[in-house]
């Protein structure tokens, strides 16, 4: 059954709840710079994530824990000014709130000032409670994460799914509860099984928003990079690639690099 789609000058948190209480579906993407954010936005995805994948994506991390606050201000300042109508929500990097609440909300004011951006996102359930209800009691929008969170990589061990036995997926449905309670705006949940997934977004009123979640949730989230083809070494079974940007990328810094190399650019008409 389709759904009727309503056009927002600009999205907002009210907006994805607005969204989710219509059955529209919301649409996530990344981006860390100016130019690649100009080109999400008019494409009308709903929402930007600077993610710290910019870690991996933009500076060639292993993980996503190296990357810092200034460096994650940096990225969202610039997607900042490129963008018109998707909200956008920029990650707390590892490092910038699990000490305490008051390092949290120091981290959180600090992105919204020095950056723009729209609202932050925090990894983790209970144990990151009293940070998030402070950052949340000034002012801040906050989306939370559940599931596979990066910044645990090596708590973890692995990249694997989460939540695959009922202990976990219990915590993770409590978790989901309660940053629906304290006041969180949405849910990213990463790579958990998709009937689980569908539990929770049906358990709560806020969005849920998926990576690796199936299609039972409220939305869907890719790095940009990946569904664009620029990578080619990760190939995990939820990633949909819609082009392959290395492939055709490749081949026009080769055309570019045999016009120059044979003098046949520039041409006469690209000359003045």
């Amino acid at each position: 059954m389709s759904v009727a789609k309503k056009e927002y000058k600009r999205v907002t948190t009210k907006s994805l709840v607005e969204m989710k209480s219509n059955g529209e579906k919301i649409s996530m993407l990344t981006a860390y710079d100016y130019t690649m954010a100009k080109i999400v936005d008019s494409a009308g995805i709903d929402v930007i994530l600077v993610g710290d994948s910019a870690s991996n994506v933009m500076a060639g991390h292993e993980t996503t824990l190296p990357i810092t606050l200034d460096q994650m201000i940096y990225h969202a300042s610039s997607v900042i000014r490129a963008v018109e109508r998707s909200l956008v929500v920029v990650d707390l990097p590892f490092g910038s709130y699990q000490s305490d609440p008051k390092e949290a909300l120091r981290s959180s004011i600090r992105i919204m000032k020095e950056s723009g951006g729209h609202a932050v996102k925090l990894e983790g359930g209970k144990e990151i409670k009293e940070s998030i209800k402070r950052i949340l009691n000034a002012g801040i929008p906050v989306m939370g994460h559940l599931g596979l969170t990066p910044q645990s990589i090596y708590k973890f061990g692995t990249y694997t799914v989460r939540a695959k036995e009922e202990e976990e997926a219990e915590k993770l449905i409590e978790d989901a509860l309660m940053l629906e309670r304290v006041g969180c705006f949405a849910v990213v949940l990463e790579k958990v099984p998709a009937k689980l997934a569908k539990k929770v977004a049906e358990s709560i009123s806020i969005p849920v928003i998926g990576i690796g979640a199936g299609g039972g949730v409220d939305g869907q989230v890719l790095v940009t990079h990946d569904m664009l083809g620029m990578t080619h070494e990760f190939n995990p079974r939820f990633l949909r690639r819609y082009l392959d940007l290395y492939a055709d990328m490749t081949n026009a810094f080769k055309q570019y690099n045999d016009d120059v190399k044979s003098k046949d650019f520039p041409n006469q008409s690209e000359q003045y």
